[in-house]
């Protein structure tokens, strides 16, 4: 579906376009700080809140990891953040989706670029190389705006 850039962050798309936000998911790159080097892709709810400090970090084996910075995402995906999707992500970056993604019987995810989101079923999701389903990699919480 195609999106104005300006509203492809996650609480303007959700406003703007209708779409409830526990149907809009956020591609969120992270990235490992002590030791640097080690990136993954998380596939979150709107509604919930990425465990960036715990269950992320600890699956990475790394002491702290944080939020990519959106330059670093952009160098590691090809993609602008409000627009980061799971699919075409190079094969060597781990992409983790939190469980309560494939819930739904569909998401709406970014589409590659700021201008478009995908609406899809999220079994979808399981035929794409380096996907690992994960229970309890969000929490619900405070909305992520971030992709």
């Amino acid at each position: 579906m195609a999106c104005d850039p300006e509203l492809a962050d996650t609480a303007a798309f959700c406003e703007a376009y209708g779409i409830p936000a526990d149907r809009s998911a956020n591609t969120i790159v992270v990235s490992s700080r002590r030791p640097e080097g080690r990136h993954v892709a998380c596939v979150v709810l709107a509604t919930h809140r990425l465990d960036v400090n715990g269950e992320v970090r600890r699956r990475l084996e790394v002491k702290k990891a944080s939020f990519a910075r959106p330059e670093e995402t952009m160098s590691l995906t090809g993609m602008m953040i409000g627009g980061v999707t799971p699919f075409g992500l190079p094969p060597d970056l781990p992409i983790w989706i939190d469980a309560a993604v494939m819930a739904p019987d569909w998401v709406i995810l970014g589409a590659g670029s700021r201008s478009a989101k995908l609406r899809i079923a999220p079994d979808l999701l399981r035929a794409v190389v380096g996907v690992t389903v994960i229970e309890g990699l969000a929490k619900v919480g405070s909305p992520i705006d971030d992709g």
